[in-house]
């Protein structure tokens, strides 16, 4: 299988990733490649869309979990969204889900950002 990547263009500080095809040990390094010579140095947070995504294996999780630990070096967040059953699935197994921050649909997350987004104005005003 393949792995396609589409990105959303980005505002100044989110980058949105769309995965399609499957995340194994032959397609994880087209990723970790992406996520190291494309996302913006600027962006604050990584959305990966993973609603088109058909399978993850191990080596797929490596990169998520490192696409993880470079936004935390950054102070920033990875989200996840869409999950597709196959991959909901193997979060669950695997028991990352509690650790990860997931929304079940676009609303959902930009509900979220908006708060975040709210919150630093405020910060920003006292």
């Amino acid at each position: 299988m393949t792995l396609q990547i589409h990105t959303h263009p980005p505002d100044s500080t989110t980058t949105t990733l769309h995965l399609e095809g499957s995340l194994d040990a032959l397609t994880a390094p087209e990723l970790d490649q992406f996520l190291s010579a494309k996302l913006d140095p600027a962006a604050q947070i990584l959305v990966l869309d993973l609603a088109k995504l058909r399978f993850v294996s191990s080596a797929g999780l490596r990169i998520f979990a490192k696409a993880q630990k470079l936004m935390k070096s950054r102070g920033g967040k990875t989200l996840f969204v869409n999950l597709s059953p196959q991959v909901q699935r193997v979060f669950e197994i695997v028991k990352i889900a509690s650790n990860l921050q997931i929304f079940t649909s676009e609303e959902e997350l930009d509900a979220y950002l908006a708060s975040i987004q709210e919150q630093i104005s405020e910060d920003d005003e006292a």
